[in-house]
């Protein structure tokens, strides 16, 4: 089950709690990875400052420990790496990296024993954790996990932030620009296609006893507005989530859209298929009818780095295409 998981009403109304305003600016640093100093603003506004690029740095969500191992650093120690392992495949989490607890309830303990010279943590607002961490003397850099008012920007400016912190800014750089090409040619072969219709939805699915719960993606979600940048139309343009874009809905919400195209994630919405064999109104969907229904791979984290979202990239020009 995907750790991150809330489902219905509590979702939305959880995540609303936590909504993270407008994208911070990219963080600055006075360092650029020759062992100088470095000042970086977190998302919080804080500021961190380092005697060097980080080397020891422990992470306590999966996204910024993506993005860490994108910048050619081998963090110490990572909050669930078996989830880790199964949810984000963008980036391989070698061995030696030590798991330091949940990712709502981090080890202080493991951490301090890792000797970290920097923590990178996600929260909203500044939590206990800041402050137990900082009273050892070791530097914590906050990072807010999206933003539904530019998911995709978000996204780029947590990446940047990070690399200032390791001293990476030439890398995240050279990433970007290859996220930011990635993307427009695959834009371009989606406009070659000459698609008849480009609507789509994104969903995960859970079945709960004989319910099924439905997640969908909406404006603001970071893979719905990457299909749409892609030149596709997330056809969802209900109320969602402010921070994280989504929305809960059940399959007449679905059948009111009645979409040609469904995209879900793999893993994620495992056996939820099986008892809608027999339900009319979701039998009846454009998207049932003509078989495009389809599963992104699994191991596509929907809420990850610029590698994932390149993964999200392929997978939907691999679904709209075949």
């Amino acid at each position: 089950m995907n750790k991150f998981r809330l489902t219905g009403a509590l979702l939305i109304g959880a995540l609303a709690l936590s909504a993270c305003g407008t994208t911070q600016p990219a963080a600055t640093a006075s360092g650029s990875g020759s062992g100088a100093a470095i000042t970086v603003k977190d998302d919080l506004d804080r500021t961190v400052s380092l005697a060097k690029p980080a080397e020891r740095v422990v992470t306590t969500e999966w996204q910024q420990a993506e993005d860490v191992l994108t910048l050619g650093v081998t963090p110490v120690g990572v909050s669930d790496i078996a989830g880790y392992k199964v949810w984000d495949t963008a980036e391989a989490m070698p061995d030696s990296v030590k798991d330091v607890g949940t990712r709502q309830e981090p080890n202080l303990d493991a951490i301090f024993s890792l000797n970290p010279d920097l923590v990178i943590i996600e929260a909203n607002n500044e939590t206990p954790l800041v402050k137990q961490l900082s009273d050892r003397g070791i530097a914590v850099m906050v990072s807010k996990g999206a933003d539904g008012k530019d998911s995709v920007g978000k996204m780029k400016q947590t990446f940047q932030m990070i690399a200032s912190a390791l001293g990476k800014d030439a890398q995240a750089k050279q990433t970007l620009e290859a996220f930011d090409a990635k993307l427009a040619q695959a834009k371009q072969k989606i406009q070659d296609a000459n698609l008849a219709d480009k609507g789509f939805l994104y969903l995960d699915a859970y079945l709960e006893g004989s319910n099924i719960s439905i997640r969908i993606f909406g404006k603001g979600s970071l893979i719905g507005d990457l299909g749409t940048q892609l030149g596709l139309q997330n056809l969802w343009t209900g109320e969602a989530d402010p921070v994280y874009g989504f929305a809960a809905t059940d399959v007449e919400g679905l059948s009111a859209l009645n979409p040609n195209r469904i995209f879900y994630t793999a893993a994620e919405s495992k056996d939820w298929l099986t008892p809608l064999e027999g339900n009319q109104l979701w039998q009846n969907l454009a998207a049932v009818k003509s078989g495009s229904v389809k599963a992104f791979p699994a191991g596509i984290w929907t809420f990850g780095g610029p590698k994932s979202s390149e993964q999200v990239i392929d997978a939907f020009v691999a679904a709209v295409t075949s």
